[in-house]
């Protein structure tokens, strides 16, 4: 039974695909379907166009269907499947807003992380251009004070930073770029 202070954040509150969205989804259909038809004639057609198709409906079922809910015991995060998993309180160091940079755009994930050092991000509380939620950093701030009120001080406290998030993806072009010389100079020196 739902408490009345629970927050729940649902993805059938926050995704909604717009009429944008579907058209470049439909012309990457058609241009895989006209393709795969060509190619691979109507029996490939119909499987690969099949299993695209099951795909993205799976993909857009488990993202309206998942869901984040903050009460009493803790944060249960649910990606769409069941029932979804509960975190206690006593197992969250920290919560912290994940953001990410892309061409299209800058990305907010709200997420916590566990006493065992793994990371959890929040489904449907998030921020990006493509769904943006003008309401995300005072969300983020409810959950947070949820967090603070149901766990002692001295249990919070933020984890050092791993590999991945040192490396920025200018940093990783940059590396990748430097090994691609050196195994291209070491493939003309030996050859």
């Amino acid at each position: 039974m739902r408490s009345v202070n629970e927050l729940s954040f649902r993805g059938k509150d926050r995704y909604r695909p717009s009429w944008p969205q579907f058209s470049v989804l439909g012309l990457v259909l058609v241009a895989e379907g006209v393709f795969a038809f060509f190619r691979l004639g109507v029996v490939g057609f119909c499987w690969l166009f099949g299993l695209t198709a099951a795909l993205v409906g799976i993909g857009i079922s488990m993202a309206l269907r998942s869901r984040t809910t903050v009460g009493a015991v803790g944060i249960t995060i649910s990606r769409g499947l069941g029932r979804g998993r509960t975190y206690p309180w006593q197992k969250i160091q920290w919560i912290d807003v994940r953001e990410t940079k892309s061409q299209y755009g800058t990305s907010l994930t709200a997420r916590i992380t566990l006493t065992d050092g793994r990371r959890r991000s929040l489904p449907a509380l998030q921020h990006s251009t493509w769904y943006p939620d003008p309401d995300f950093q005072v969300d983020f701030q409810r959950v947070v004070n949820w967090w603070e009120l149901s766990t002692d001080p001295a249990a919070r406290f933020q984890p050092p930073k791993k590999l991945r998030n040192r490396l920025t993806p200018p940093v990783v072009g940059l590396i990748l770029g430097l090994l691609t010389v050196v195994v291209i100079a070491f493939g003309v020196l030996v050859g």
